[in-house]
């Protein structure tokens, strides 16, 4: 059994900023990679940043110079530290966790969403 829990959501004011931190825990082998998805209401989820176990990173062309994705492999945690938020940001943020289990097998983990909102 694998669990994502993911805190720091939100409301908070156009320019401003929120960090968000998700942390995988139960029968984990090993993490290949983790990221932040998003989906905002009337849209289909869309990838926000993903972090590989070597740190190599990947975000949506919406987010680069304001996200930042990191990660603890110790404690098989990912961080979202987003800055300047725009209004356009507010969606609900979901945890992904590409991992292998104790038993051996490779499965994809998803968190149980935070809401991040953005407005004045």
């Amino acid at each position: 059994q694998v669990q994502l829990v993911e805190s720091g959501g939100g409301l908070v004011q156009p320019g401003g900023s929120l960090r968000l931190s998700c942390a995988a825990s139960g029968s984990i082998f090993s993490i290949y990679a983790m990221g932040w998805y998003r989906q905002a209401p009337g849209k289909q989820r869309e990838l926000v940043a993903a972090i590989t176990s070597g740190g190599s990173t990947n975000y949506a062309d919406s987010v680069k110079g304001r996200f930042t994705i990191s990660r603890d492999n110790a404690k098989n945690t990912v961080y979202l530290q987003m800055n300047s938020l725009k209004p356009e940001d507010t969606a609900d943020y979901y945890c992904h966790a590409d991992l292998r289990t104790e038993s051996g097998a490779r499965h994809q983990y998803w968190g149980q969403g935070t809401q991040v909102t953005v407005s004045s």
